[in-house]
């Protein structure tokens, strides 16, 4: 990694109070954590309070295994025979962290991608990621590291030696929570997937949540560049509200970059090819955007016309079994736009029979039954052979209520729900498994893969 902070600057920098002073306070260090089982002589361990852990009660341990300095808060009572090393003390050790990693990002000059909206994050990092490795090493979280301790603990493991670009993902929870993650990232080229209904149980509105995804805009410097969806309505006239120092949009019926998508896999953009490497209209938007950014950054076309892109398990992920059944595994999370896209990609794979495995949506508030019923209304529309319902209450009869026009059953317990598929799943079938992650469907379509392998 390039030379980093010594425990001096970041004290400075901090304004922290010097409770001891190390041998070695004037020294780059090799790297900053907060994880003590990971210590390498020479990095600098800092201290995070959570709801199950607090990492004042490893500070000793880590001076011992080499640490060369400490970051603690005040409420952090050091021991007599504490290590030698910089004990740095500080009001609130999160901020601390943001605030480090914040001036670590002033001095990396290389572009960094902030990525939001309320479907399509992750797929869109990984989408962009990959078409900017063509150049060089990018850098890019490999968890969900979405929040304000995923956020700076990114940003720190930029090395700009070694990368040549960024990619984040900015999750939110509520008001405010973006423009934070954007103070601390810093973002070049800031994109927004789309403005839809997750997290709406917390803000109350789709337009509240369109504000607070546009935070990320909001901090964009004079010469930053905003890449937005031009097929989200909201999305666009929330952010002409912005003073916005560059924009360019994309989609496939409106944007300055348009596509047209030919087939599930085959989109058209300005005359040329490209097979996508995860298929569907959603994810063609997704590719869409990373087009627009490889064309900022001056990067070619060609290299993207047979694209690769891994996902992590449960998202775009599609299993074969012998013989001719597929399953597409969407199980990592769920939201109303999410789960409408994913019914059209079961509908428009061919196949003999088509059947969801849906689960519950969460954290939809006052607004869940209404689209639960939404989703169980798409299924009817698309005509789908079956729909299995393996939710809450509520939200499992608003389903099968708006699905009524087709055949659905409605699964109370996991060991019943296997047992339906393992009976009834026949050659020719296309199967749609998605969830909220709490919903733990993932662990259903497991059980039932490694079943139906073993038979």
């Amino acid at each position: 990694m390039a030379t980093f902070f010594s425990p001096f600057q970041i004290q400075l920098g901090l304004g922290a109070i010097p409770l001891q002073v190390g041998e070695a306070c004037d020294r780059p260090a090799r790297s900053l954590t907060t994880d003590s089982r990971q210590i390498q002589p020479g990095d600098i361990f800092l201290a995070l309070r959570g709801d199950r852990f607090d990492g004042h009660d490893f500070v000793a341990q880590a001076l011992a295994d080499g640490a060369i300095a400490a970051i603690v808060d005040r409420d952090y009572q050091p021991p007599s025979d504490l290590a030698a090393g910089h004990l740095l003390q500080v009001d609130n050790t999160l901020w601390a962290y943001q605030e480090v990693a914040r001036l670590w990002r002033q001095r990396c000059s290389l572009p960094l991608i902030g990525i939001t909206g309320s479907v399509g994050k992750t797929t869109t990092k990984e989408l962009i990621a990959a078409m900017l490795a063509v150049r060089g090493p990018v850098l890019k979280p490999e968890a969900n590291y979405n929040n304000e301790i995923g956020v700076p603990k990114t940003v720190l493991q930029i090395d700009p030696d070694h990368h040549w670009a960024a990619v984040l993902e900015m999750g939110m929870r509520g008001r405010g929570q973006i423009a934070e993650l954007a103070r601390i990232a810093q973002p070049n080229i800031a994109v927004i997937t789309n403005v839809g209904t997750a997290h709406i149980g917390l803000l109350g509105s789709e337009q509240a949540i369109a504000e607070a995804k546009c935070e990320l805009l909001a901090q964009l410097s004079g010469t930053g560049l905003a890449i937005l969806n031009a097929d989200n309505h909201r999305l666009i006239a929330t952010a002409q509200r912005l003073n916005l120092p560059r924009c360019r949009t994309y989609g496939l019926q409106n944007g300055d970059l348009q596509g047209q998508l030919i087939d599930l896999e085959t989109l058209v953009v300005e005359g040329q090819r490209f097979r996508l490497p995860l298929p569907g209209a959603h994810n063609a938007l997704n590719f869409l955007a990373g087009l627009a950014i490889a064309q900022e950054l001056g990067l070619d076309w060609e290299a993207f016309r047979d694209l690769s892109v891994t996902l992590p398990q449960g998202r775009a992920r599609r299993i074969e079994l012998s013989p001719d059944i597929v399953l597409l595994d969407e199980t990592y999370n769920a939201g109303l736009e999410s789960m409408l896209a994913a019914l059209q990609l079961l509908a428009d794979t061919p196949g003999q029979r088509r059947i969801a495995v849906l689960g519950t949506m969460k954290e939809l508030g006052d607004f869940s039954e209404t689209y639960h019923r939404q989703v169980g209304e798409k299924a009817a529309a698309l005509g789908l052979d079956r729909l299995l319902i393996y939710a809450d209450p509520t939200e499992a009869a608003a389903m099968q209520a708006g699905a009524s026009a087709i055949a659905t059953q409605i699964f109370t317990n996991a060991e019943d729900l296997l047992s339906e598929l393992r009976q009834s799943v026949q050659t020719g079938d296309r199967l749609l498994f998605k969830a909220s992650r709490s919903v733990a469907l993932d662990r259903i379509l497991a059980d039932f893969v490694a079943v139906y392998s073993a038979v």
